[in-house]
């Protein structure tokens, strides 16, 4: 599945529409198109510079707090295909909803990076508070909430413009960011405060504190939306909270102390949960007995883990071995370990779609667009005008090859 080479083609005007304003034509993008001639009778087709190849699959991407960086890991072979360059001290890294944008938090530059995960190109960076760590997108797609630990707050970003809509100040040190299915709800854990704060996304107000232990760090929404797990470090436990309520049902201990983060199985069966250590383990929990149930050995201090989506493998970033542990989740056992950069932090694991874009010339405006498709259906489609191109996204969950030529229609506004 590919859509590499760019090209702009026009087609003949009907009569009447080839000069003056209203004129309008296709741009097309093909794969197979090596080059291009000028045809009798058209205008000359003008290149456009070629994208990268598409590259659909599942990939992990890690914020290297030390090297500045964030590593992309393909999880089909855990290699690292690419190193993106981001801002100073990388933590935290989310999704869209789509998969056509990642996150990342840059500690000491107070700013968040978006990442196009097509091109693995920074397209925008947005200010945040001082000490920006975790965040989380909202399920809808339309917001980012992102934990501010040193400004005690919560920066809230649209993500249709990439600009800041609100600040909402928050219990002392917040370190992690989780929201509902529903998009509902943003719990905020504040690492000083031994507490979660509750917000209301809709009115951005803080509707609830609920207290629990001493540093509560990373947190997450079980799958179906019902409780709000907290690795509560100096407690050596997991502090279970009802979102319906707001109120804490029960704490598991952690046996081998110090709990960082929470990830979850896509089924809810299981939570993975890095334990600080040197070397360190991660504790597996039952989440219908709400007990650990076995403990994984990985490498130095752990901090970060995430599940794909086919909930057959964990990644837990290893903070002082500059490296990452891949755990089977059926059998709990680390069966790969990923060299990235230094100091690892956030991780976070999505199937990213094949994408490509076609281009309207200066001076003309996209009025619409698609894609010319062949081969079985995609599992997942999108075709929407993104700034200045007409971005086709789509994934292929099927073992046949999907091309696809994205188009734009471009009304010419030139007299």
């Amino acid at each position: 599945m590919s859509g590499i080479a760019v090209l702009r083609m026009p087609q003949r005007a009907a009569a009447g529409e080839r000069d003056g304003r209203g004129r309008s034509w296709w741009l097309r993008m093909r794969a197979w198109v090596a080059g291009m001639a000028v045809l009798a009778g058209l205008a000359t087709p003008l290149a456009l510079a070629a994208p990268a190849a598409a590259q659909s699959g599942t990939f992990a991407y890690v914020a290297n707090q030390g090297s500045d960086s964030v590593s992309v890991i393909d999880t089909t072979t855990n290699t690292v295909i690419d190193t993106i360059i981001v801002g100073d001290a990388p933590n935290g890294v989310a999704f869209s909803p789509d998969r056509t944008r990642a996150y990342v938090t840059n500690l000491n530059d107070g700013n968040v990076s978006v990442i196009n995960t097509f091109t693995h190109a920074v397209i925008a960076t947005v200010d945040a508070g001082d000490g920006p760590l975790g965040l989380a997108v909202t399920p809808d797609g339309t917001k980012v909430y992102v934990a501010n630990e040193t400004s005690s707050d919560v920066t809230v970003i649209d993500t249709a413009t990439n600009t800041v809509i609100t600040t909402i100040v928050v219990a002392g040190n917040p370190f992690d960011v989780a929201i509902t299915p529903d998009s509902a709800k943003a719990y905020v854990s504040s690492s000083n405060g031994s507490s979660v704060s509750v917000i209301n996304t809709a009115t951005n107000a803080v509707t609830a504190t609920i207290p629990v232990g001493t540093t509560p760090l990373g947190l997450a929404v079980t799958p179906d939306g019902t409780t709000l797990y907290v690795a509560v470090q100096d407690a050596d436990n997991v502090t279970v909270i009802d979102t319906t309520t707001d109120a804490v049902t029960n704490t598991i201990p952690i046996p081998t102390a110090d709990p960082r983060d929470v990830a979850f199985t896509p089924n809810g069966a299981k939570a993975y949960v890095p334990d600080l250590g040197n070397p360190g383990t991660v504790s597996v929990i039952d989440t219908t007995t709400e007990a650990v149930i076995g403990t994984v050995n990985v490498n130095n201090n752990p901090v970060g883990v995430a599940v794909t989506p086919d909930g057959g493998f964990a990644y837990v970033t290893n903070f002082l071995s500059g490296n990452v542990s891949v755990i089977n989740t059926t059998t709990d056992v680390v069966v790969a370990t990923v060299t990235v950069g230094s100091n690892p932090f956030g991780v976070a694991v999505a199937d990213v779609p094949a994408s490509a874009a076609a281009e309207c010339p200066p001076g003309s405006v996209i009025t619409g667009g698609g894609a010319e498709l062949s081969g079985p259906p995609p599992s997942d489609f999108t075709s929407k005008p993104v700034g200045d191109t007409w971005q086709v996204s789509l994934t292929n969950e099927s073992d046949e090859p999907i091309t696809f030529t994205p188009y734009a229609v471009c009304a010419d506004n030139t007299p």
